[in-house]
């Protein structure tokens, strides 16, 4: 089980989620979202944090040869595909994680083009996970109350969580951000 805050906007939020025992950390590329940044305003502190975070840049419909370039940049592990991405649009030099939005009556296909699957929807029913091939990783509307009994649902391989520890969009509260990773690790 693995934690990933995302929305991540400055490096004081960066530093206090690997403190608290994240392991991945998620920075929007993608300019309509409150949380979104540029290569620009974290290019020169992120290559800084630990290697053994995973560093995610979230992109929407964009070019793989754009992700790339940002990745490169950016010092980025992972790109997560939240559009209308096919496979043969992704980045080659990069994991792909594929998101996928989902509500309650969403039926979801097996995604195996991508390294793991990340579901986004705060009504989903968690128990309709066991068909997929992919590591699960848990997302939507998450917080330090709720995400304990998704984890025993779902037996996701990781969760993902912005808002639900936000004190505004792109704004990380640390206290609360260190409960929902110590309720997300507890065994």
């Amino acid at each position: 089980m693995f934690v990933k805050i995302c929305g991540i906007t400055n490096r004081e939020d960066a530093l206090a989620a690997i403190d608290a025992g994240a392991r991945a950390l998620g920075f929007i590329f993608y300019p309509p979202s409150p949380r979104s940044v540029t290569v620009e305003q974290i290019e020169g502190w992120v290559a800084g944090l630990p290697a053994q975070v995973w560093k995610v840049g979230v992109f929407v419909d964009e070019a793989g040869p754009v992700i790339e370039e940002v990745a490169a940049r950016a010092g980025l592990d992972v790109a997560q595909l939240h559009g209308g991405e096919t496979p043969d649009r992704y980045p080659t030099s990069l994991r792909v994680w594929k998101g996928i939005r989902v509500d309650r009556d969403s039926e979801v296909a097996d995604y195996p083009h991508a390294e793991a699957i990340l579901l986004d929807g705060a009504a989903y029913d968690w128990t309709r996970t066991a068909h997929f091939t992919r590591p699960l990783i848990l997302a939507g509307r998450l917080d330090a109350e709720n995400v304990r009994a998704r984890i025993e649902v779902a037996k996701p391989w990781g969760v993902d969580v912005a808002s639900g520890i936000e004190l505004s969009p792109g704004r990380k509260d640390h206290a609360l951000m260190k409960k929902f990773i110590e309720a997300a690790l507890r065994s």
